[in-house]
């Protein structure tokens, strides 16, 4: 029996430190066309998804974050992990919506938030893409986020935020925002992040809620080992790692590598491929 992933708490809800992540499942690689067209040809199956998503919950991983309404076989998959395990998988989805400042705007984003629900989403947290439209520097808040904040509760779900910009976790603290966790950018590349590795860093470690990192391996730039050993090493024990992979070897890989490093200890996996290698290099 697998060991289980260490744990932490998130408004009363538990979930595993390491969380299964999405765009390995729908084509965004983060690098070419190419290899877009690769993962949709080899992983856009609800079967085959399943069998990942289960290889991470035999192991404790049981929370898988996405855009849920826009992935109908991600959808469909953990239906599928879930009869596989017989283990109901939390989701957390991320949503974007209309923001405009009008009654037909708030709407739209009553009903992207209520199919959220509907689609058996636990928690809520609205895109980078959508939060970032409603940031006033000039006064460090985050206009209107408290109405879709109550639109997520009276829904049923927990609120939170989707960060690329790490004002929208300064401001969302300082504010008080209805907030009880935070996705932030964060690799030992600096990969897509806007400010340098240190702040980002600091930002993290003065949350006042638990933050769920994401892009550990830099979009497949960083090994496993480099990118885990960083983030696990660098995080507080709230925190939380999210990962994405093609394949059930390499959900098993990501889960071992992940627990070497917080148990600071050597991974029991087997050492990369390549031809000719010398002697040495064999053992």
């Amino acid at each position: 029996m697998p060991d289980l992933f260490p744990r932490t708490t998130v408004a009363g809800v538990s979930l595993p430190r390491l969380i299964i992540g999405t765009n390995w499942f729908q084509g965004y690689s983060h690098k070419t066309p190419a290899l877009d067209k690769l993962i949709v040809n080899h992983t856009r199956n609800a079967d085959f998804i399943a069998q990942i998503l289960a290889a991470f919950i035999e192991r404790g991983v049981d929370a898988v974050l996405g855009v849920f309404n826009h992935m109908p076989e991600v959808a469909e998959a953990v239906k599928k992990a879930e009869d596989i395990t017989g283990k109901k998988m939390i989701l957390i989805d991320t949503p974007w919506f209309n923001v405009d400042d009008s009654n037909d705007a708030r709407a739209e984003a009553k009903a992207v938030i209520q199919a959220s629900k509907k689609a058996g989403a636990d928690f809520c947290l609205p895109h980078h893409s959508t939060v970032e439209q409603l940031v006033c520097k000039n006064t460090a808040t985050i206009n209107r986020l408290p109405d879709y904040l109550t639109m997520i509760r009276d829904a049923g779900m927990i609120p939170g935020l989707s960060c690329h910009m790490p004002e929208l976790v300064i401001y969302s603290d300082a504010n008080g925002y209805d907030v009880e966790t935070y996705i932030q950018l964060y690799n030992c590349l600096g990969y897509l992040m806007q400010v340098e590795i240190e702040f980002i860093h600091r930002v993290i470690w003065n949350a006042k809620k638990p933050v769920i990192t994401i892009k550990p391996l830099a979009a497949g730039r960083l090994t496993p080992f480099v990118g885990f050993n960083f983030v696990w090493n660098t995080l507080r024990d709230c925190d939380m790692v999210t990962i994405g992979c093609m394949t059930k070897e390499e959900a098993e890989e990501d889960v071992e590598i992940s627990l070497a490093a917080i148990e600071r200890r050597m991974p029991g996996v087997e050492g990369r491929n390549s031809p000719r290698k010398t002697t040495i290099m064999a053992n």
